[in-house]
C-alpha cells in the first residue's frame, strides 16, 4: 500500500516585517550600527598620540635637565620658565598685540604674492603664448633668493611695512606659481576630451575638469608657501620693526631675556603648525571627491 507523499510547503519570510507598530523594524533592517571594539579604540588613540610622543619626550627631558642644573638658565631656561614668561606677556596684552601685527603682515604678503602666483600659474599653464612669453623670465627670477634682495628692498622701500610685505610676497609667489602651472599641465587629457564629448563649453571645461584636476598640486604649493611665509617673516621683522613677534624677540635679546626669546620662537612654530592644519583642512574639503583624500579623511 502506497502512502501519499505530502510535500511541505514553506512560506518564505519577508525581508521587511510590515505590520502596525513595526515600522521601526524596517529602519533597523537597513541600519548598520558601528561596532565599538576596545582594541580598535586603543589602537586609534595610540595612532593619534604617536606624533606627539617625541615632542613631549623632548620637553620632559629639557625640564629634567634644567631642574638638575645641567642647563644654564641664561643659555636655555626651563620650559616652566618659558610658560611663565608667555603667561605674563598674555596677561599684559603685549603678546596678543605682537601676534596680531605679525599675522597681518603674513596674511597680507600671502594674499599679494600668492594671488599673483596663482593667477600667473593659471595663465601660463592654460595658454601656450603666455607660457612662452613669461615662464622663462619667471624661472630666472626664481633662482634669486628672497633674502638676497634685502639690501635692494631697503633702498627701494625703506624700512617700513612695504619692505616687509614685499619680501613675504616674493617668497610665496614662486611655490604657488610653479605648482599651479604643473597642476594645470598634468590634468589627464582623457578627462578633457571626455568633457568636450559631453558638450561642455570652454568655461565649463575649465571649471569642472581642469581646475579640480589641478587642485591637489595647487594646494601643495599653498602648503609650501605657508611654510616660507613664516620663515621670511622672521627675517623681515628684524628690519627695524616696531611691533610683531620678531620685534618682541629682538627686543628681548637686547635685555638678555632668553625665556621671552623662546616664547617668540615657539610662537612662530605654533603659527606655522596652525597654517599647515588650515591647508590640510582645505585639502580635505576641496578634494573630498578624490579617492586618496577620502581614505585619508576616514583615517584608513
Amino acid at each position: 500500500m502506497t502512502q501519499p507523499i505530502r510535500e511541505l510547503q514553506v512560506t518564505p519570510l519577508p525581508d521587511v516585517i510590515d505590520g502596525p507598530g513595526l515600522g521601526f523594524l524596517t529602519l533597523l533592517a537597513g541600519l548598520r550600527l558601528p561596532r565599538l571594539e576596545g582594541g580598535a579604540i586603543l589602537r586609534d588613540l595610540g595612532q593619534r598620540a604617536l606624533p606627539w610622543l617625541v615632542p613631549v619626550g623632548l620637553i620632559v627631558l629639557w625640564q629634567v635637565a634644567a631642574s638638575l642644573g645641567w642647563l644654564s638658565t641664561r643659555v636655555l631656561p626651563a620650559p616652566s620658565e618659558v610658560i611663565k614668561a608667555a603667561w605674563a606677556l598674555t596677561v599684559s596684552g603685549e603678546l596678543w598685540t605682537h601676534v596680531k601685527v605679525s599675522a597681518w603682515r603674513a596674511l597680507a604678503g600671502l594674499a599679494i604674492g600668492g594671488g599673483l602666483g596663482l593667477g600667473l600659474g593659471l595663465l601660463t599653464g592654460s595658454v601656450k603664448f603666455f607660457e612662452t612669453l613669461l615662464d622663462s623670465t619667471i624661472q630666472m627670477v626664481r633662482n634669486i633668493p628672497a633674502l638676497a634682495l634685502i639690501p635692494l628692498v631697503i633702498l627701494w622701500f625703506g624700512i617700513d611695512e612695504t619692505a616687509k610685505l614685499f619680501l613675504i610676497a616674493v617668497s610665496v609667489f614662486f611655490p604657488l606659481y610653479i605648482n599651479t602651472f604643473h597642476g594645470i599641465r598634468n590634468v589627464d587629457p582623457g578627462l578633457i576630451e571626455m568633457g568636450r564629448t559631453y558638450g561642455l563649453s570652454r568655461w565649463q571645461l575649465y571649471r569642472e575638469v581642469i581646475l579640480p584636476g589641478a587642485m591637489s598640486s595647487i594646494l601643495v604649493g599653498l602648503r609650501f608657501a605657508l611654510g616660507l611665509m613664516w620663515v621670511i617673516l622672521i627675517v623681515a621683522e628684524t628690519i627695524s620693526a616696531q611691533a610683531g613677534i620678531g620685534y618682541l624677540t629682538m627686543n628681548a635679546r637686547e635685555f638678555l631675556q632668553t625665556d621671552v626669546v623662546l616664547v617668540g620662537i615657539l610662537l612662530y612654530a605654533l603659527l606655522g603648525k596652525l597654517a599647515d592644519v588650515f591647508a590640510r583642512g582645505l585639502e580635505r574639503y576641496w578634494l573630498r571627491w578624490h579617492p586618496g583624500y577620502q581614505s585619508q579623511s576616514a583615517g584608513v
